[in-house]
């Protein structure tokens, strides 16, 4: 399905992936829709395609059914992005994350079968799927064994999306995204650095014993990669969307001072193989599925990393 001109509904899309693909899907001549409910996010980033008449953005929450059915009628596509998003919050809540999470994704798609769109693309999870996978790098057929409810509900969306493609016939995606960073993202490990290190620039308290390796990814080749599968695919499919590469969160730390021209910066960490509860502290997804259909990505995690962080310091200030 070529994208373009396409009427599109992107619910969260106000937030950090959310709106860089509005952008994206805006410069492909589409008709967006975004439902956003703005508990972690602004219109900051939409204002210019609003005020231009190119998006039209309608707060509102995924979890009244209502909401989500207006916001569906006429869409051909949905890029299901809304969500409860934090896994220590999942942990500490796991009924608003069911409720957020799950309950959303089915009432998107009630409404999707009760207006004919065609296709919806959602937003997974790769690591917390995944759990503490045994195999390095994970492949898609790795069976789900998540360890934090946020993860249980990327995996029980999955399903829904599985059945209502089976029963109903909706072109159904699911993308297993690695840790997506890059400029308007205000959550994260390098978010989390950049802030301790702002308050004291000579000591830096990392979460964990420092070994935690995990996959990331630049938001541009995110969206690009995002684009290109929704382009390529119409069935039920799953894909890994990473790079093929991984840091420790020590390396990631050390990346992070480097980058911020800090020195003698002490290293201090609170222990255990994870940062919290429901953390994964080993995530390489095997990302050939995705190369197999003519995409590789771009940026280097360390390019990226520089790219972050020269974000940050523009957005809030030098250390």
């Amino acid at each position: 399905m070529d994208i373009k001109g396409k009427s599109v509904l992107v619910t969260g899309g106000c937030g950090f992936i959310g709106s860089h693909l509005v952008d994206r899907l805006v410069e492909k001549e589409c008709n967006v829709t975004v439902l956003d409910d703005l508990s972690s996010s602004t219109t900051e980033y939409l204002e210019p395609h609003r005020r231009e008449g190119k998006v039209n953005v309608v707060v509102g929450d995924v979890c009244d059914y209502n909401m989500v059915k207006k916001c569906v009628e006429d869409v051909d596509v949905v890029f299901h992005f809304a969500a409860q998003a934090d896994v220590r919050r999942s942990v500490l809540d796991p009924r608003t994350d069911f409720n957020v999470n799950v309950h959303g994704t089915v009432n998107v798609l009630e409404a999707m079968r009760n207006s004919g769109a065609e296709k919806i693309i959602f937003a997974s999870s790769g690591g917390t799927l995944y759990g503490v996978a045994k195999r390095m790098p994970t492949p898609e057929d790795t069976p789900p064994a998540p360890i934090s409810p946020y993860g249980a509900s990327k995996a029980s969306s999955e399903m829904y999306l599985s059945a209502y493609h089976a029963c109903y016939g909706i072109s159904a995606i699911s993308l297993r995204y690695a840790n997506i960073i890059g400029p308007r993202s205000t959550h994260g490990v390098i978010y989390d650095f950049y802030w301790k290190l702002k308050r004291n620039p000579k000591r830096l308290l990392i979460l964990g014993d420092g070994s935690q390796r995990k996959s990331y990814m630049y938001i541009s080749d995110c969206i690009d990669a995002t684009l290109h599968i929704a382009e390529k695919v119409d069935c039920f499919e799953v894909f890994n969307v990473g790079s093929e590469e991984w840091l420790s969160v020590k390396e990631l730390a050390e990346l992070t001072v480097k980058e911020l021209n800090l020195k003698n910066v002490e290293f201090h960490y609170t222990g255990g193989k994870q940062g919290w509860s429901g953390d994964v502290p080993l995530v390489l997804l095997d990302v050939s599925k995705l190369k197999k259909i003519g995409w590789t990505p771009k940026v280097t995690i360390e390019e990226g990393v520089k790219r972050y962080v020269r974000w940050l310091v523009e957005r809030f200030g030098s250390i």
